[in-house]
């Protein structure tokens, strides 16, 4: 069977549900989902890479995520790795099939559109939708837009029907994430406001009976819809 294993920000939970999903019926597989906000989340990741190896010997390792995306011959060169994907190739079924390039990471600053993740297999309380990628500041401190690439919006149509689908599959909780949920819209044409988006996200569900948004105050890159479907589909 095939494992992902997260390490990072909310957007890369979401990411590796999707991931997991499109493994589905893979064997013997890990897919390591970095994250480079930090040396130490690096660190970790790496440490997690050979772990997975000594724990599974045959497996295939594969290493996708902001960290792979930054410095892919970093972890090319570990012996444990199998192949490095990068963040644009991670939702490509082609990118984990037995053949094919060791590095497939292509230049994220090109990037113009959200390759639209497969929704996860398994029917879960709270689901993640991705509304947003990438970031257009460039902070002294900050690698993160040379990982995730320039602001993106997934435009309102697609994400209403991302959410509508994972309330049909019996989602009652939809967390909105992305990179820089400020500049949400920016890139779309009429370039819709950001502050009401959450709101009508939820108003164009028509299963929404409540909706109550809040940014996180954990993270700037998560808003959540506490919004609660009813269970019953009639």
């Amino acid at each position: 069977m095939s494992e992902v294993l997260t390490f990072g920000c909310r957007l890369n939970a979401a990411e590796s549900a999707a991931i997991d999903a499109l493994m589905a019926g893979v064997d013997d597989t890990v897919i390591v989902n970095t994250c480079a906000v930090t040396a130490e989340a690096e660190r970790q990741a790496r440490q997690a890479i050979r772990r997975a190896r000594r724990a599974r010997p045959d497996a295939r390792i594969i290493v996708t995520g902001c960290a792979a995306q930054i410095d892919p011959q970093r972890f090319a060169a570990m012996p444990e790795v199998d192949r490095v994907v990068g963040n644009l190739q991670k939702f490509l079924v082609a990118s984990y099939a037995p053949d094919g390039d060791r590095v497939q990471v292509a230049d994220i600053m090109a990037a113009r559109e959200i390759l639209e993740p497969p929704l996860p297999t398994e029917s879960r309380e709270r689901a993640f939708v991705q509304v947003q990628q990438g970031c257009d500041h460039r902070c002294t401190f900050c690698v993160i837009p040379f990982g995730r690439g320039n602001s993106r919006s997934v435009p309102a149509g697609d994400v209403v029907a991302q959410v509508r689908a994972l309330v049909a599959a019996g989602a009652v909780e939809i967390v909105l994430t992305g990179v820089d949920l400020t500049a949400y819209g920016a890139d779309l044409p009429g370039r819709p406001p950001s502050a009401p988006w959450c709101a009508g996200f939820c108003a164009w569900s028509p299963s929404c009976r409540a909706c109550a948004c809040r940014r996180s105050t954990r993270s700037r890159s998560t808003t959540r819809c506490g919004a609660r479907w009813p269970r019953s589909r009639a």
